[in-house]
């Protein structure tokens, strides 16, 4: 392994502004409703002032964790068998509206689905990288992968929560396509999970009506619509300016999980066009920033595992933005380093700190393929130069010989 160099500080600082950002707005969203449930407006806010800080120091510990201790089989596989056990033990616990996908302990709570998406990237950089040469294979390479996966997404939509088991498949498949797998296995692959999905949504009978309501809200503005509604009323009210921090009207008490799913809205609201475009140009810089780390890291596996991080947190900000402006069904799922809770934060950004861990390889890395192909190709010269210069040094040679 080269020595490290500097991590991108324009990665750090987009991390860094987002999660500082979401601490913000979750108290210009949550205010009301602390103070409605909890007799304090910064109840919400100082429990996720509390996580980010909990979520900074992982990122930095991750930083300056090097990242290819993490590609051992007894740590990527003793990862996946807690998630799984985490994944199961969830069960046992009562369910929170109707789904059963927190852990809880007093006032403590977690959400082991959040862990599951960096225990399969980690799986997947490991198990491609240890498959060089055997990617197009489909029953050594793309099977394995399918069926933790498998694995992981059907204990995850048990719960139910599918929309996280639909990031753990774009995370899983990202990684794949970008280790050179057979486009036609994801096919094989994609029919049955298509398939399986329809059949949820047509018989299961909240997921209709969600269904329904994305397709007309209006319809059932005060039922299934509702949602959607206010999340649209919220935005559209915003203009191009918004009406200012904390001014905003439909997160008292009008737009459900104004704190966590729905903060986007909020954002929309309170700050405008302007704001919410401002927030989607600093994720575009987080992947510009993260794609560039991951393609530029040293080894395969930091380049298979710094992708399907960017991937994986790219792809949630831009689905939650998407339900938030009704371009997808309505899904709950947290906006990365700015929906409140811990159990997103704290993961999402141990993420970011092996992503940047990476990032510190990555110029090295890069420097040293270049090195080794320029003395390529100044040997090839030198080699082509001689084969010239051959012929001209025998002759003379034979002259001084013959002429003294």
């Amino acid at each position: 392994m080269p020595q490290k160099l500097q991590f991108d500080k324009w990665l750090f600082s987009a991390t860094v502004g987002l999660a500082l950002f979401g601490v913000v707005m979750v108290y210009s969203a949550s205010a009301v409703i602390a103070l409605q449930e909890n007799h304090s407006q910064f109840h919400y806010v100082v429990k996720q002032a509390v996580w980010t800080l909990i979520g900074f120091a992982a990122m930095f510990m991750a930083m300056r964790f090097d990242y290819q201790r993490l590609n051992r089989w007894w740590i990527v596989y003793g990862l996946l068998l807690v998630t799984i056990v985490l994944l199961l033990a969830v069960f046992a616990f009562s369910p929170v509206n109707g789904a059963r996908r927190w852990m809880k302990f007093g006032g403590f709570s977690a959400q082991p689905s959040e862990i599951a998406k960096l225990s399969l990237a980690i799986f997947a950089a490991y198990f491609l990288e240890r498959r060089t040469g055997e990617e197009r294979s489909f029953w050594k390479t793309f099977l394995p992968c399918m069926l933790v996966l498998g694995v992981l997404a059907g204990l995850v939509v048990k719960e139910p929560d599918l929309g996280t088991a639909l990031m753990l498949a774009i995370i899983c498949v990202a990684i794949c396509f970008a280790a050179g797998v057979r486009p036609r296995h994801v096919i094989y692959a994609a029919v049955p999970a298509l398939l399986f999905v329809g059949k949820m949504l047509i018989f299961t009978p909240f997921r209709w009506r969600r269904m329904a309501s994305f397709i007309d809200p209006w319809a059932d503005q005060q039922g299934a619509g509702y949602q959607v509604v206010q999340s649209l009323i919220a935005v559209g009210s915003g203009g191009p300016h918004g009406l200012g921090f904390a001014q905003g009207r439909q997160k008292l008490l009008f737009l459900p999980f104004a704190h966590s799913d729905f903060i986007f809205a909020v954002i929309g609201e309170e700050l405008g066009l302007i704001g919410a475009l401002i927030v989607v140009f600093v994720f575009a810089v987080f992947l510009w920033r993260g794609m560039r780390a991951a393609l530029r890291a040293p080894d395969r596996f930091g380049m298979l595992l710094g992708l399907g991080i960017v991937v994986g947190i790219v792809a949630q900000a831009l689905l939650n933005m998407s339900v938030v402006l009704a371009l997808v069904p309505t899904k709950g799922i947290p906006l990365p380093f700015i929906s409140y809770g811990g159990s997103s934060l704290v993961p999402t950004l141990a993420g970011v700190g092996i992503l940047l861990n990476i990032s510190q390889y990555a110029a090295l890395g890069n420097r040293a393929s270049f090195e080794e192909d320029d003395y390529e190709e100044d040997w090839q010269t030198a080699k082509r130069t001689r084969k010239r210069r051959a012929p001209r040094q025998r002759a003379s040679a034979v002259a001084r010989a013959r002429y003294g």
